[in-house]
């Protein structure tokens, strides 16, 4: 705040608080328009965040930008997400107590990209190990993974969050990130099975069909093509241009790896997945006996498709000790298939938080601090606002009044520390609604509870009139029947009406709201999914029946729960607060529409926080801070004050003629009333600095030249260069020393005393030898004479240059024959250019192995890995080429022996891997690798595969085949990694980096 008063004439005010005429809605959106113009899409009100979505680009997120506001203090810098962050951390650190972030907003207003540039701004500034960097990758890339399953395109946001997410994220004492901790609710189900014109369902899907390998479609039994799926065309929108699916699908299968999926586990989660699509396909007609299989769904959901499609078709009535199966219409069943849908989807997506809260654990049971991450939807008001509207209207209405109370609580505590008398402030108490919706037995939820629960025939309308019983009168409630004349035209008779903190909003018990055939008959498909064979299915349904005496919990108290529960975790943290605008519906940059704007401001509280903040005060800093802005306003505080801060400031202000109402003294802080005496101060401090700079500096003695201000920067610039003059010479100082040690033991063996000297020798001696080669490189006297420390590289660079002739013909053609076979076929040919042959490239593990190699005059070795019969396990061997035959060996034991003659072929692909694969013909069936192989007889990965091939010609006449073999038994494909592993049809599949997949 205090570096940028003085531009606030063409940016306006910085912080909200700072405004003359606080309380007025229009100045408030002048100075938010204003900046907004600039492209300052950050503005406090006082430590709360407000941000604007700027819908373009502004190169504010940078490393650097990090940098800069990493270690400041709060006001010292423009607002920004990152000088929150920052200041939440080091307050963090140093108080030890736990905080949270509160990210608020509409619907595509950024809350999702603010909580993002919160997280890597604590990847960057906290401290890192190789375990630390392991926990913060994965609570990075927990992101990916809930956006791709909870985020969806909408009308409003391609990337829109149709959940709610509060991450605790834990600190050790250093201030390390150690682990995490997710909390979801309230996501939106009815998507899985119904999207408007212009949205799409959750990514996943589409991130599935479109990226998925073909292999895994063909098991799922899906096909390439989103038209093909009902619950993914409703929106007409399919394919979104700022969405690339096959990229992000990458990016959530690596997500899924590094947070420690099992394979397993990823398998039934796609199973489930794709079990939705197909449930979607499932069609019900009128006739009595002609329902729809459920074969690929069932078979998907480790259910047996009989069971799974009576529990869709029929309903089980049971009366004492006899059961009765009464079959649905088809518009019942059609009901029946979609809650199950959207039963298992938002049950799934439960255990995937849970799954990532597994590994983000905090293995360490010391004591840690911890700040949240709360990002919430905003107030929503629809032309029809349903069950999930109510939901989400009915917690911004909690954590308004969580709000609310925690920033007075703060004031006050702030006033009462500081012996200063609290002013009260008038806000609206909001929880006259908060009792309307939530209390006990009187409550909405508990009246839909009831509803939800008792016997007999209960309906939506059912509903609504037990409503209008229990609050009729209300002040905040009202409907088509209790209204009067005027009311009664706006409302339907199915609708109901409440007077939110934000402003009216109406909500339809008919077609969306109804929750209470929904809860009976989910009950009853329950029953069924506890006996699938999916593991995540299992863990998702096997407790959700009530036992009869249990009772049962329905959607909006499950909502109930969770929201008492996070408001509880709140209300043991510290609150740090960051609003989110949208400016505009049309994603357009640069344009501010005024009335959406303003509407937003409304139901975000800005104007109720802002006269909690005021308080009385416009500012308030502590006496430290506010004596080395000011001091120089005041001849006896400048340029040193020997007394206490307090009293330094009494003496400041009363120089600057402050009168008594204006501000007042606390313990630690002065607290200054109205902004304009702020702005007056520094103004004034404007002023004084270019006095300073024109003021001769005096003495007793004398009177210099120049002002005293330039004296002090000619002070300061001698000082810096006298300091770093120092720091050289001491530099200087110990290399010289260094050296001289080194060389007096220039002889002895290395170690910390001769180590760098050494270093210098062998660097000083390339350099001479680069540009003194003999004009006769295989002649070894005309070489400069190495020092003693660079005889042992001497003879390493000699030595092949001294080669017979004969020897160097031999590797010659051996090289050339290499290139015939491999250049332009074989990927990875550069790459073994540069390797030098050798006869026998062996390790000898053992002395044994030693003693076979000479005994058997090897001709050539090489260590490889054989994969075996059974599951293409590896094994460790070392292949061996003699005169007669080819030898698979362990620790001097043969294991396998190939006669040339026997040799019916090899194979190799044409990528980057090192497979060589032998063709083995004889009737000895203990030789052959087995039934998966047919009649590949000898599977092998070896580093030096090209001039292995080459030498394996030397001894017999072979079939070279280059391209894709019989399919079925080793495929190769590309990737970004290299690895190798059995794949699900068994396979054995071979990952190369670079081109498409190739089998051989």
């Amino acid at each position: 705040m205090e570096g940028s008063l003085t531009a606030r004439d063409r940016v306006g005010i910085q912080d909200f608080v700072l405004l003359d005429a606080y309380t007025s809605e229009t100045a408030f959106m002048d100075n938010l328009r204003k900046r907004f113009n600039e492209n300052l899409i950050y503005t406090y009100i006082g430590t709360l965040l407000v941000s604007v979505n700027p819908y373009k680009e502004l190169g504010i997120y940078t490393k650097k930008q990090m940098d800069i506001y990493m270690g400041v203090n709060f006001f010292e810098l423009p607002p920004h997400i990152f000088a929150l962050a920052d200041n939440v951390y080091r307050t963090m650190i140093s108080e030890t107590n736990n905080h949270f972030i509160l990210i608020s907003g509409e619907s595509g207003a950024g809350k999702t990209e603010a909580s993002k540039k919160v997280l890597q701004f604590y990847a960057v500034c906290c401290p890192s190990t190789r375990l630390l960097d392991n926990v913060r990758d994965r609570l990075l890339l927990s992101n990916p993974v809930l956006e791709a399953f909870g985020n969806a395109k909408t009308l409003k946001n391609d990337n829109s969050s149709q959940f709610g997410k509060y991450m605790d994220i834990q600190f050790d004492h250093q201030g390390a990130a150690v682990g995490g901790h997710i909390l979801s609710y309230l996501l939106e189900k009815s998507r899985v099975v119904h999207q408007n014109h212009g949205e799409r369902n959750f990514h996943i899907f589409y991130q599935l069909v479109e990226g998925g390998e073909d292999e895994l479609l063909r098991w799922l039994g899906l096909e390439r093509n989103c038209q093909k799926y009902r619950y993914l065309i409703q929106g007409e929108c399919a394919k979104v241009s700022s969405i690339n699916d096959k990229s992000d699908w990458k990016t959530v299968q690596k997500a899924l790896t590094i947070i420690e999926f099992s394979e397993k586990d990823i398998e039934h989660l796609f199973a489930i997945i794709a079990s939705v699509l197909h449930l979607g396909n499932v069609h019900f007609e009128a006739s009595a006996h002609g329902y729809a299989t459920l074969n690929s769904s069932a078979e998907l959901l480790g259910i047996p498709s009989n069971i799974l499609q009576e529990g869709l078709t029929h309903r089980k009535i049971e009366a004492k000790a006899e059961e009765v199966l009464s079959p649905f219409t088809a518009e019942h069943a059609k009901y029946a298939r979609d809650a199950l849908a959207k039963a298992i989807y938002g049950r799934t997506f439960t255990w995937l938080v849970n799954k990532i809260n597994e590994s983000l654990v905090n293995k360490d049971s010391t004591r840690k601090t911890v700040i949240g991450l709360l990002d919430i939807y905003g107030f929503e008001v629809f032309d029809v606002n349903s069950f999930e509207q109510f939901c989400i209207n009915f917690c911004n209405e909690k954590l308004q009044q969580l709000f609310i109370q925690l920033t007075l609580k703060s004031e006050q505590e702030e006033y009462e520390m500081e012996g200063i008398e609290w002013e009260p402030v008038p806000y609206f108490n909001n929880k006259i609604i908060c009792d309307l919706v939530e209390e006990k037995h009187r409550g909405i939820i508990s009246i839909l509870d009831e509803e939800c629960l008792r016997p007999g025939e209960a309906t939506d309308f059912t509903f609504l009139e037990k409503l209008e019983e229990k609050m009729c009168g209300h002040p905040h409630f009202v409907t088509h029947k209790l209204a009067d004349q005027k009311t009664r035209k706006t409302l339907e008779r199915g609708d109901f009406r409440l007077l939110h903190y934000a402003g009216e909003v109406t909500y339809s018990v008919v077609g969306k709201f109804h929750l209470i055939h929904k809860f009976k008959n989910c009950l009853l498909l329950f029953k069924v999914m506890r006996q699938s064979k999916n593991s995540i299915i299992q863990h998702c349904f096997h407790t959700i029946e009530p036992d009869g005496k249990k009772r049962p919990e329905t959607v909006a108290t499950q909502f109930k729960s969770s929201l008492a529960g996070l408001t509880e975790i709140l209300m043991t943290k510290d609150p740090w607060y960051v609003r989110c605008l949208k400016p505009n519906h049309c994603k357009q940059p640069d344009r501010f529409d005024d009335v959406m704007v303003r509407h937003q401001v409304k139901y975000l509280g800005l104007m109720e926080h802002l006269r909690v903040r005021r308080a009385g005060f416009a500012y308030r800093r502590r006496y430290e801070i506010f004596l080395k802005r000011y001091k120089a306003l005041c001849p006896d505080t400048w340029p040193h004050w020997k007394g206490t801060p307090a009293e330094g400031v009494q003496r400041l202000i009363k120089h600057l003629g402050y009168k008594p109402d204006e501000y007042k003294m606390g313990r630690t802080k002065i607290f200054i009333r109205h902004p304009r005496t702020l702005f007056a101060t520094e103004d004034a401090f404007e002023i004084c600095k270019h006095e300073l700079g024109k003021a001769p500096a005096t003495s007793d003695k004398r009177r210099l030249p120049f002002p005293e201000g330039v004296v002090m920067i000619l002070t300061c610039w001698r000082g810096l260069q006298a300091r770093r003059e120092r720091e050289r010479r001491a530099w200087a100082v110990k290399v010289i020393k260094k050296f001289i040690k080194g060389f007096m033991n220039r002889n002895q063996p290395v170690s910390m005393d001769n180590s760098d000297y050494l270093a210098f020798v062998r660097q000083s001696y390339l350099t001479r030898l680069k540009d003194n080669l003999p004009k006769s490189v295989l002649d070894k006297t005309i070489w400069l004479t190495p020092p003693p420390i660079m005889q042992e590289v001497f003879h390493i660079l000699i030595n092949p240059l001294l080669l017979k002739p004969s020897q160097i013909y031999f590797q010659l053609q051996i090289k050339a024959l290499t290139s015939d076979i491999f250049k332009g076929r074989k990927e990875n040919y550069p790459q073994s250019v540069c390797q030098p042959f050798h006869c026998i490239y062996i390790m000898f593990v053992s002395l044994a192995w030693e003693t076979y190699v000479i005994s058997h005059s090897t001709q050539y070795s090489v260590p490889v890995i054989k994969y075996d019969r059974n599951g293409f396990r590896p094994r460790f061997r070392q292949l061996i080429f003699t005169q007669a035959a080819a030898y698979l060996v362990e620790e001097a034991k043969i294991k396998q022996r190939v006669n040339y003659s026997s040799l019916k072929g090899v194979s190799v692909s044409d990528l980057s891997d090192n497979f060589l694969i032998l063709h083995v013909t004889c009737d000895d069936t203990k030789q052959k690798v087995g039934v998966l192989l047919t009649e590949i007889d000898c599977l092998l990965y070896l580093t030096r595969m090209h001039y292995t091939y080459t030498e394996l010609l030397s001894f017999c006449s072979v079939r070279f085949d280059i391209q894709p073999g019989k399919e079925g038994f080793v495929d190769f494909k590309s990737s970004s990694e290299s690895m190798v592993y059995r794949a699900k049809n068994g396979h054995l599949m071979v990952v190369s980096p670079h081109n498409p997949m190739h089998t051989t």
